[in-house]
């Protein structure tokens, strides 16, 4: 597949009262075209402030202090604040964890699918009736395609009049509306119950296999991962601990972080057995020292893990941050 997003050696830095904060350090990732990335990890891990980076959308006293972003061929960070906000939203959406706080109360939803469509969409008629016209065909056009019923009479509505799962719908149309090349879906089914999870993802990847798009999605939940995921990467305290194929990384992990998440999810044979959770907590980030960011967690930790740790080839497009590679059965 044709490499779409490709991010090397990132570093997102915030200045904070405690002290400095390299909530992301040294991420490098790729996404090809029609690939879905599974983004996993800890909350503090990184993985929102590094596509919020990809985005251009982090602020003071956020900076980003190193690193290239290529997308399509260009480098997001060479771009002008014009040209940025014409990629963003045209070529690359994103979709924030909370629907109810991303959504503007006091617009209706065919005015917030407009303003995307005024904004990116060049296919527009010039002439204002023509135009309206156009614009709430197409926001009639992406309602329906996200499966929300009676589109028309629902434009007209606000975002409290919808449930939860009907938000998050009007989110993923929202930014699917110019056709993007890439999807960043940031915890999509957050606070919305099992079936209405199911069903929003299930839409993603649906969405994606009609519009060729790629998909990275940011969660907590490896089994959404494995369900719908190409390829994971797993995040912890702001740097990339493994990446590799889905199947490759959930049945054959190469990390003990990685291990631990696996270890914790509970499963029907385990009825009635506690489960093992990861001990201790993610590290202060505020002047930490140069070492395995999760020997003070981990079961196979030993002196030498004390060091700054790269990561390693763990085989076929798989890598990891371990010393320990070698021990891993």
């Amino acid at each position: 597949m044709t490499l779409l997003l490709e991010v090397t050696n990132l570093c997102t830095e915030f200045n904070t009262r405690a002290g400095l904060v390299r909530a992301v350090d040294g991420v490098s990732l790729r996404v090809s075209r029609g690939e879905c990335l599974g983004v996993v990890g800890e909350s503090g891990s990184g993985k929102s402030v590094t596509f919020a980076s990809v985005m251009g959308l982090v602020r003071s006293p956020g900076r980003i202090t190193h690193g290239m972003i290529f997308f399509d061929g260009r480098e997001l960070r060479d771009m002008s604040p014009d040209e940025m906000r014409a990629t963003r939203g045209r070529d690359i959406a994103m979709t924030m964890q909370d629907a109810l706080t991303a959504l503007n109360p006091a617009l209706t939803v065919g005015e917030q699918l407009s303003e995307v469509l005024i904004a990116h969409d060049e296919t527009l008629p010039a002439g204002r009736a023509a135009r309206r016209v156009a614009i709430r065909d197409k926001c009639v056009e992406m309602l329906g395609l996200v499966g929300i019923p009676s589109p028309q009479s629902r434009l007209a509505q606000y975002p409290h009049e919808f449930s939860g799962g009907m938000r998050q719908r009007i989110m993923i149309a929202i930014a699917l509306a110019c056709r993007p090349k890439l999807l960043i879906a940031d915890e999509p089914t957050t606070a919305l119950d099992v079936t209405i999870q199911a069903q929003v993802l299930e839409l993603i990847s649906d969405i994606r296999a009609r519009l060729g798009m790629a998909v990275v999605l940011i969660t907590h939940d490896l089994g959404v991962v494995a369900e719908h995921c190409d390829r994971v990467m797993v995040m912890y305290a702001g740097q990339v601990v493994e990446e590799g194929p889905t199947e490759q990384v959930i049945t054959q992990p190469r990390h003990p972080y990685t291990r631990g998440l696996l270890a914790s999810i509970p499963r029907p044979a385990m009825r009635g057995q506690p489960l093992t959770p990861i001990n201790g907590q993610v590290p202060d980030l505020v002047g930490l020292p140069p070492q395995c960011r999760f020997q003070s967690r981990c079961p196979m930790a030993r002196p030498e893990c004390l060091v700054e740790v790269p990561m390693f080839d763990a085989g076929p497009d798989r890598r990891a941050r371990c010393l320990r590679l070698e021990d891993m059965p």
